[in-house]
């Protein structure tokens, strides 16, 4: 069960994290790409959590942030009068997803900021004086573009967030119970944490063969994306 469960929250883990970085990856780097006041200030602030240490990220979150007691969301939510959430015991889950796709959205805006300024201006003056609204140029011109560097974002990110450790570690230690454990902290909780040496040899052999699926699946759904 416990296997079961680490397996389940590993794959809401990764598809998360995707979903909010490719869509808020995409927002950022339509926003990035506008001719606005302190353009360059604000690349800095975007892509700067992704230089920042995990286990520290995780610290920040932890204790800056989502702290029922003393951290920015307690206090906003006693402002406005209502009981402070205690994220990591109520939504163990959902707040590690969130401090792991605060670190990874700097990749994807990047990568698709990329993507958005190589689309060139003949295109997008070309849909402008066809009558396109924005909606429709976005829709059928600048997400087709943005295609392949979606792809690699996910692949690339599919990769790492399989072996995520560090935040779970900091912020719930796996629980409560299994409600966090994703497939590399179990090997870690049951052959360190719980002695069993065996049980977590197993873990990380069929952890390796996992990735290794997920591995060759993208890889093959990647070469079909750019051969396209």
């Amino acid at each position: 069960p416990s296997f079961t469960q680490a397996l389940v929250n590993t794959l809401l883990l990764v598809g998360g994290v995707l979903v909010i970085t490719i869509i808020g990856g995409t927002l950022l780097a339509l926003l990035l790409d506008q001719p606005v006041w302190g353009q360059g200030i604000l690349r800095i602030l975007v892509i700067s959590p992704f230089f920042v240490m995990p286990p520290v990220a995780a610290l920040i979150w932890k204790n800056g942030f989502m702290h029922p007691g003393y951290g920015m969301l307690g206090h906003l939510w006693k402002a406005v009068g209502l009981q402070p959430v205690d994220w990591f015991n109520q939504f163990p889950l959902f707040s590690v997803i969130v401090i792991v796709a605060w670190q990874w959205l700097p990749f994807a805006t990047l990568i698709l900021l990329t993507a958005l300024q190589s689309l060139s201006e003949e295109q997008r003056e070309a849909a402008e004086m066809d009558g396109a609204n924005a909606l429709n140029r976005f829709r059928y011109i600048i997400m087709p573009h943005m295609a392949r560097a979606i792809t690699i974002v996910i692949l690339i990110q599919t990769i790492f967030l399989l072996g995520i450790f560090a935040e779970i570690r900091v912020t719930t230690g796996g629980g409560p119970g299994y409600a966090s454990t994703n497939i590399a902290f179990l090997v870690f909780r049951t052959g360190i944490l719980s002695n069993d040496i065996g049980a977590g040899s197993a873990g990380g052999v069929v952890a390796v063969i996992i990735a290794n699926i997920v591995a060759i699946f993208l890889m093959r759904a990647v070469g079909k994306n750019l051969d396209a």
